[in-house]
């Protein structure tokens, strides 16, 4: 499954995952957070979490969950804690928003690793739509990157801007240049530990928080199929991906 050129030339690097799933996925209007949904037979998270796990270059996967997390919707998360030992670690330290969350997270790998700096791709809970492929040219790019790097897309729709209240057109927006982030996002542990303390609560990704320190992230193009459960008819298009892949069971 993997490029064997692209393991000994990431060899020498330390990634690990981070994976911030204390979100309540308000915008979902599920009856629980998204990441703990099904889907073609395994939970949202489960998806998000599996092609990391499959990756012999991936160190650890931390996973940041609230502690009101119930039971039953931990119980397939355990039940991969068991399979893989300490390479997954289960984290109850969510915060009141995603930057905390990472934030929270970040300062467990610290902890557990105070003399090195590794990789860590913070990757969102739901999205579950991530393969090797798509990972392999993030790799690629970390092997020479001195600040940091995201998957992306760049716009291909045009851009309305709309007046307040959302029902009309403002204006239309320049799309040249702009992109779509996705995750994973890349950072070294140090670096991005200090862009989130200096940002608080705000950003709206982790690479705002790089950028807010005069930094640029490399943009490294994603994929469509990359797709961040969001909205209810997400997921029927998330479950089509998959299912096209022979992926899961309905």
């Amino acid at each position: 499954r993997y490029d064997l050129g692209l393991l000994l030339r990431v060899c020498s690097l330390t990634i690990h995952v981070l994976i911030p799933a204390g979100g309540t996925g308000s915008r979902f209007s599920a009856q629980c957070p998204k990441q703990f949904l099904p889907l073609r037979g395994r939970q949202v998270l489960a998806w998000s979490i599996g092609v990391f796990l499959d990756h012999p270059e991936i160190a650890c996967i931390w996973v940041v969950l609230s502690a009101q997390v119930p039971a039953a919707l931990r119980a397939p998360l355990e039940a991969l804690q068991a399979q893989n030992g300490a390479r997954l670690r289960v984290l109850e330290c969510a915060g009141a928003s995603r930057a905390r969350t990472v934030a929270n997270g970040l300062a467990a790998i610290a902890a557990a690793y105070p003399e090195e700096d590794p990789w860590v791709l913070v990757h969102d809970a739901a999205r579950p739509g991530l393969t090797a492929a798509m990972l392999e040219p993030l790799l690629h790019a970390l092997r020479d990157e001195p600040v940091g790097a995201i998957l992306a897309l760049p716009l291909a729709d045009t851009l309305k801007q709309a007046h307040q209240g959302g029902v009309r057109i403002a204006a239309t927006m320049p799309r040249d240049g702009v992109w779509q982030a996705q995750t994973p996002q890349a950072f070294h542990l140090r670096l991005l530990r200090e862009a989130l303390l200096r940002a608080g609560d705000s950003p709206g990704d982790e690479a705002a928080a790089v950028e807010a320190m005069g930094l640029q992230p490399r943009l490294v193009e994603g994929h469509p199929e990359n797709l961040k459960l969001t909205r209810p008819g997400d997921g029927s298009l998330l479950a089509a991906i998959l299912a096209a892949r022979g992926e899961g069971c309905a």
